[in-house]
């Protein structure tokens, strides 16, 4: 330990700047009292410089007593007060009371218990007795080989099943139809499935170029020439089938007698009594009877032979039907990729369809020459988002076209007419 007196110190240095400056003697007390106080904290567990924030600190959660007592609010907030508010006037009493029908001045009810009244508790304990219990413990009939219960219904116990659905057949679960894991079957003529928006052309722009609205406005015309030609001739075919039914409608008709007589001179030109007589079938020989069933063998060898051949084109179709199933898929995964460049016109649909009624047609996308605008803003909007989607939908085939029902059939409903006024009786 130090003496007090300590080292010889000069605390007052002018400069230590020259060479005869330097002195022996420097003041060296802070460094001194660092290294007592290093020394202190190793005795008292280690350096505090070394230890983690958790050692050196604690969190208070619960807060100190006096601090509260000191800074207690004198006056309580007004919603304390209003909960501590009690009323002076005891409240009404619910329970019924069969002693006395006046209470408070209010008439109550003075309805009592059924002598056979029994509470739903007690209904509740005497089912689960008769779960437990069964008549052949109450008859004390004991058995080794009783395993099996007649009138075990389920696990499902007595006290938990409505008695009046135990004979309702319980409800089958939902099963999803065999085509739903199946692709659909596209409605185009070439049977590939169309983009949901498909690109639109050139031609189609409010601001096109020139040789594209011209292209895209003579082939429209002429689909649309071609579909005024057919309607022409399915009318001209229509008004020729009209005009043959009016001329078989204005021929007199044939005279009964003439066809009366010629029947008549046929019969009785061919009545010959000796064809007339029939032939009575006469009693085969042993050698006719083998023939008849060699020829039966080998109708049935036939027959097993055309129905096995059947069997085995039946198998080589669904193989073959499978592999181009296979090609097929190969094919669309290939020219899906390829919808983006090249696009399916899906007018052209395939004869048979999918529904009950045709699919509507496409909304005709092209625009007159006075129709043109070279600006945005005078555009008109024309077409619908809704029936381009589903018309899309139609021709993917994953929508049947079905006619709207406008008029639902009703309920069929029979009125009878009760007999109970001819029930009467006379007294005599």
């Amino acid at each position: 330990m130090p003496s007090d007196i300590g080292a010889p110190q000069q605390l007052k240095q002018s400069s230590r700047k020259g060479k005869k400056a330097w002195r022996k003697n420097v003041d060296i007390t802070e460094v001194q009292t660092g290294l007592e106080n290093l020394r202190e904290e190793i005795i008292q567990g280690g350096p505090i410089a070394e230890k983690a924030s958790e050692e050196l600190f604690a969190l208070d959660v619960k807060g100190s007593e006096d601090i509260k007592i000191k800074y207690k609010l004198q006056k309580p907030l007004k919603v304390d007060e209003i909960l501590s508010r009690r009323s002076a006037v005891p409240a009404l009493d619910s329970r019924k009371r069969p002693h006395s029908a006046v209470g408070y001045g209010i008439v109550t009810s003075s309805k009592r218990q059924k002598p056979d009244w029994v509470s739903k508790k007690e209904v509740q304990r005497l089912r689960n007795n008769l779960d437990k219990s069964t008549f052949l413990d109450s008859q004390n009939i004991e058995s080794e080989n009783a395993s099996f219960d007649p009138w075990a219904i389920g696990p499902e116990p007595l006290s938990s099943r409505d008695e009046s659905k135990e004979y309702i057949p319980k409800p089958k679960p939902k099963v999803a139809p065999a085509t739903i894991r199946r692709a659909p079957i596209a409605m185009t003529a070439t049977g590939k499935p169309v983009r949901a928006v498909q690109q639109p052309e050139g031609g189609t722009s409010y601001n096109p170029a020139f040789e594209d609205w011209d292209e895209l406005l003579n082939k429209e015309g002429e689909r649309e020439l071609q579909a005024e030609k057919a309607r022409l001739l399915d009318a001209q075919i229509a008004a020729e089938k009209e005009e043959r039914i009016q001329q078989l409608a204005s021929l007199p008709d044939p005279n009964p007698a003439d066809e009366e007589s010629a029947w008549e001179g046929f019969e009785t030109d061919n009545d010959d009594p000796e064809l007339l007589k029939k032939k009575r079938p006469e009693r085969k020989t042993p050698a006719q009877r083998n023939k008849i069933k060699r020829r039966r063998e080998a109708e049935r060898l036939a027959k097993h032979e055309k129905r096995m051949g059947d069997k085995q084109k039946q198998a080589e179709q669904i193989i073959n039907s499978l592999i181009l199933q296979q090609e097929r898929e190969n094919e669309l995964s290939t020219e899906e990729e390829q919808l983006e460049a090249v696009g399916i016109d899906d007018r052209a649909l395939r004869r048979r369809k999918l529904g009950t009624a045709p699919i509507p047609e496409k909304s005709l996308e092209v625009v007159l020459p006075d129709e043109l605008q070279d600006s945005l803003r005078r555009l008109k909007p024309e077409g619908n988002l809704l029936n381009d989607r589903f018309r899309n939908l139609l021709v993917n085939g994953k929508l049947e076209s079905r006619k709207p029902i406008l008029q639902p059939k009703k309920a069929k409903r029979k009125i009878t007419e009760k007999w109970s006024y001819k029930d009467f009786s006379v007294k005599v």
